[in-house]
């Protein structure tokens, strides 16, 4: 089930869906503590319970964390199990961008 725009994770509000890969959705949404627009990876259920899949889903963040490259910045959070009021899904990471 895809995320609608005004849905809310954590301080993040979804604007709208920007693709899907093996690991899950990436949606364009807005951190409403710090006032930017960022890139949230959520992962279905099937795969936030999969002790391997979310080892390599952790692995990623810290990858994306070492990044230094001009319009690609480094993963801002990633938060397991982290629980949306208007969602079922529940790990999400956010990677800020300035080309979100």
């Amino acid at each position: 089930m895809a995320l609608t725009s005004g849905t809310k994770l954590g301080p993040y509000e979804i604007q709208s869906a920007l693709g899907t890969g093996g690991m899950g959705e990436v949606y364009r949404a807005h951190d409403t503590r710090l006032g930017r627009d960022v890139a949230v990876k959520v992962l279905p259920d099937s795969v936030a319970t999969d002790a391997d899949r979310l080892l390599r889903f952790e692995q990623e963040a810290r990858v994306l964390g070492t990044l230094s490259y001009p319009n690609c910045w480094p993963s801002t959070t990633s938060a397991p199990k982290a629980k949306s009021t208007t969602s079922s899904r529940n790990t999400w990471k956010v990677r800020r961008s300035a080309n979100v």
